[in-house]
């Protein structure tokens, strides 16, 4: 069987664990275990707190620092079946191109680090690689989160990471942090024919909202000289606003689902500690003035950090010779690569498929990709095996 025609296999499979991050991923987590250990990798799983979901770290090569980490998210968005020309937990041949939910993003750079893997477990590595699989990169990064913590208390640490997201094959060296809020506000409520005897939830919601919207002309003046980002600065949106049960009730609760995305790390805390002083200085107040009950309360959905570029990257010059890339790029969307760069890791982003595709029904990978990110991949193992 071809490399390819492995990677094809194993992708099948993949795609047919319907790792939605609100299921559990634990069946996946089990194969791709179960693959990597019966070539001998060391294999480690980590659960969450719930047991539902887990992250999985392997290792072929020495038990040394200096590794590289291959490391792609297990969770996919949703699919909704009517939206798709074909069931999106099967995979689909067409075109040279394969389709399911997570084609591309990002279940085919895993099978490929997969199908690779034999070809590493055969040499005799000098440097070890890493296959760090996670959970739940699409609603926070939560397994990334925990995984670096634990990589964090180790003694032998990986040096770079390749974070296999769909960049069409691109280097990226750059993104934004990604910083997802609900804030949720509790009022009093009462009719509507008298709005002064209560606490209006909405109202205080709308109010919250128009500061942050305000932020926005205060963030753009932050924004550095250099920024390479498009925009430039630190960006906020508000996603959905929602609360009351009718016309003429006053609304007892209400919540604002947020985010900002910062383009230099300390416009995240300028952001949240800007709305916690509204919240308690301007509106509370004026809230418990009628009811003591009152509350204003902000969960932090995740917090993940940016790729900041560097000027000195192992990763990306290891990556831009494997691949023949000519230079580096920074894109929009956020990844897991600011949590390894966080550890002290260097950090690159290059993957198959497109992020065009991602998100979307009839999501796919082109074969093309695939071989292209197999080719890049079986170039390192000279390089882990040369070191």
């Amino acid at each position: 069987m071809s490399k390819l025609s492995r990677a094809r296999s194993i992708l099948a499979d993949l795609i047919a664990f319907p790792t939605v991050s609100s299921d559990s991923n634990l069946e996946m987590m089990a194969y791709l275990a179960d693959r990597l250990t019966s070539l001998g990798a060391r294999t480690e799983l980590f659960t969450d707190p719930s047991g539902h979901k887990a992250n999985l770290f392997a290792t072929i090569g020495p038990e040394r620092s200096g590794g590289i980490v291959l490391s792609g998210h297990s969770d996919v968005v949703p699919a909704v079946a009517e939206d798709w020309a074909s069931d999106p937990f099967e995979m689909d041949e067409r075109d040279g191109r394969l389709y399911g939910r997570g084609a591309c993003d990002m279940k085919g750079f895993i099978a490929a680090a997969l199908a690779t893997a034999p070809d590493y477990a055969a040499r005799d590595l000098a440097r070890p690689v890493h296959f760090a699989f996670t959970y739940d990169e699409e609603v926070g990064c939560l397994g990334a989160r925990a995984l670096v913590k634990e990589l964090a208390r180790r003694e032998h640490r990986p040096a770079m990471a390749i974070i296999g997201e769909p960049t069409l094959m691109h280097l990226v060296e750059g993104h934004k942090g990604c910083c997802e809020y609900t804030t949720r506000f509790t009022g009093a409520a009462g009719h509507g024919s008298d709005p002064d005897r209560g606490v209006n939830a909405v109202e205080y919601a709308a109010r919250y909202v128009a500061r942050l919207l305000a932020l926005r002309d205060e963030l753009r003046a932050r924004a550095p000289a250099d920024s390479p980002f498009d925009p430039p600065w630190s960006t906020i949106n508000v996603g959905r606003v929602e609360g009351g049960v009718a016309h003429n009730v006053i609304a007892s609760h209400a919540q604002v689902e947020w985010e900002t995305r910062p383009v230099r790390p300390e416009d995240g805390p300028f952001v949240t500690e800007t709305m916690r002083r509204y919240a308690e200085e301007r509106l509370l107040p004026a809230m418990r003035a009628v009811s003591p009950d009152a509350a204003i309360e902000t969960e932090v959905v995740g917090e993940v950090e940016g790729l900041i570029p560097m000027e000195e990257n192992e990763a990306r010059r290891l990556v831009a010779e494997l691949t023949g890339a000519n230079g580096a790029e920074v894109v929009a969307f956020g990844t897991e690569a600011g949590l390894f760069q966080s550890l002290g890791m260097s950090a690159v982003v290059c993957g198959p498929g497109s992020i065009e595709q991602a998100h979307k029904p009839d999501e796919f990978v082109a074969l093309d990709q695939l071989s292209a990110c197999l080719g890049m991949l079986d170039r390192l193992g000279d390089r882990l095996e040369a070191a």
